[in-house]
């Protein structure tokens, strides 16, 4: 369930909401004269968040390239091609 709070309590009660945002790692959504204002989260949460909607958009990016073309490689074709392009790397970067 959201936590919802007066924007006064991040002036008021900063240790407190600090605090739950901490342990709860849950964002907390601030209201100013009873709408809703701004909402307060840790930079953890906040980076996961981040991290999950890059994910998202890379993973609609696949899709939308995919059907774009009827192209299909293997499993053993991609992981192929990675292997050589590491080992190329490792080969330039022992010279």
């Amino acid at each position: 369930m959201p936590k919802i709070r007066p924007v006064s309590d991040l002036r008021n009660n900063f240790t407190d909401i600090s605090r739950i945002i901490h342990e709860e790692s849950e964002p907390i959504f601030l209201t100013k004269n009873g709408y809703g204002d701004m909402v307060v989260m840790s930079i953890e949460a906040y980076e996961k968040l981040q991290f999950e909607n890059e994910i998202y958009f890379k993973l609609k990016e696949a899709k939308l390239q995919a059907k774009s073309t009827d192209i299909r490689y293997s499993h053993e074709e991609v992981f192929g091609d990675l292997r050589k392009k590491l080992q190329d790397k490792v080969d330039i970067d022992d010279i």
